[in-house]
């Protein structure tokens, strides 16, 4: 029988290839100020594209239900032993699809349909996946949110312990997706205690700071840890949960057969690719940037009279009303893109404009330090977004801008990206 034809991608599917080309040039040629995107290194993205995507490994390490998983099986437990060495957790799971799947398992592991949970609300910069209302887990579970000080921005810690010995709840979330300070994960520790819940932390956004020791580590803190393994992280698009030891088996069991079947075995390579990486001393110098660089960009952006929330940052990001710039989150988040600056409309606190069109935009430095920027660029960065923002709708000046971001960027090549 003939061997079928085996083209490369640009013969294959040449939309597809050209299309990738055209992403390619854009994280090359744009300054990414997303918050939770990244650049990934060569090596992870090779691990990512790698045969491994063939195979299907239902089960864990020499408890699966396929054969010929002597390749497979040592993956993962590299993936989990570089994790629970760089974390210094008792437990890790690396099968989790990504950040959402990973709190998923979460809820199965320990809660029942209609118990209590807390978080952060998502006005006030918490998670889809940690009760809101148009989530499955606000549909599904009794869900209480605590939110941040009109005053300051900052998490009620008062708030969270009135809530939680008034609800009595089965577990508190703490996490967020929009929110620039630290985390006081003995707080919430301590809270959780008083009324009987099980903590969790999603640290999703924060994982490459706190291995990197730029933000207080919540594992051994919290019942359990989730996260991407993006993000900060700078590994692939999956997720991981960690845990103490007695929870290991109910997360392990809510993983796989609860909520998934077999793992996605190229992205745990890659994520243990990510994992030695991240335990490189180059990795602490990477994440000091990031901090670095955020608060940098506050401050020049503070300089220019943008309402930066809570008056600066502790981590990668940055919350900002635009509102005083007589423009709205997503406009300017609009303008920006097409000057070259790419970033994404947020709600601020107390935000009186609708999700869809709200009076702030979230900001974030990862991708930026990982092309080597430094506070020197983001000086330049917060001088083109005010730039733009006082003239949004002028096309030629945009054009300008994009222009000598394009410039800027040829000079800092990005990992894993080849421009021809």
């Amino acid at each position: 029988m003939p061997v079928p034809p085996d083209p490369p991608l640009a013969e294959s599917d040449p939309e597809i290839a050209r299309l990738i080309a055209q992403e390619n040039l854009l994280e090359h040629e744009k300054i990414r100020l997303i918050a939770s995107e990244n650049y990934a290194s060569r090596a992870v993205m090779e691990a990512t594209g790698s045969v491994l995507t063939n195979k299907y490994s239902e089960g864990y390490p020499h408890k699966r239900y396929y054969e010929g998983q002597q390749a497979i099986d040592q993956v993962e437990e590299l993936a989990v032993g570089r994790l629970k060495a760089l974390f210094g957790a008792d437990h890790v799971n690396v099968q989790p699809y990504s950040g959402s799947p990973a709190n998923l398992a979460v809820y199965l592991a320990f809660c029942a349909p209609g118990d209590t949970v807390m978080g952060l609300s998502l006005p006030a910069g918490g998670h889809l996946t940690h009760g809101h209302s148009v989530s499955i887990t606000g549909k599904y579970f009794k869900s209480v949110q605590y939110g941040v000080r009109r005053d300051d921005h900052r998490i009620d810690i008062d708030e969270v312990r009135t809530l939680a010995r008034e609800h009595r709840p089965k577990l508190i979330w703490c996490g967020t997706t929009a929110y620039p300070r630290v985390l006081d994960f003995a707080a919430f520790r301590a809270i959780a205690d008083e009324v009987g819940a099980l903590l969790v932390v999603d640290m999703a956004h924060i994982a490459g700071l706190v291995c990197g020791g730029q933000h207080p580590s919540p594992v051994g803190i919290a019942d359990v840890v989730t996260s991407t393994t993006h993000k900060t992280f700078r590994g692939p698009r999956g997720g991981m949960i960690f845990c103490k030891k007695e929870h290991a088996a109910a997360i392990d069991k809510a993983v796989f057969p609860g909520l998934q079947g077999g793992p996605h075995n190229h992205v745990t390579a890659a994520i243990a690719v990510a994992a030695r990486e991240a335990a490189q001393p180059a990795f602490k110098e990477y994440a000091r940037a990031i901090v670095e660089n955020a608060r940098a960009l506050g401050s020049g952006l503070a300089e220019r009279g943008f309402g930066v929330s809570t008056g600066g940052t502790d981590n990668h990001l940055l919350l900002v009303d635009v509102t005083s710039k007589g423009v709205t989150g997503k406009g300017l988040a609009q303008a920006l893109d097409r000057a070259g600056i790419v970033l994404n409309y947020n709600a601020v606190p107390f935000d009186p404009r609708k999700p869809f069109d709200p009076s702030g935009v979230r900001i974030g430095t990862p991708s930026v330090t990982s092309r080597g920027m430094g506070k020197d660029v983001m000086a330049r960065i917060a001088e083109w977004i005010d730039r733009v923002t006082q003239k949004p709708g002028d096309e030629a000046g945009l054009a300008r801008v994009a222009t000598e971001v394009k410039e800027l960027c040829a000079k800092y090549p990005a990992p894993g990206i080849r421009v021809p």
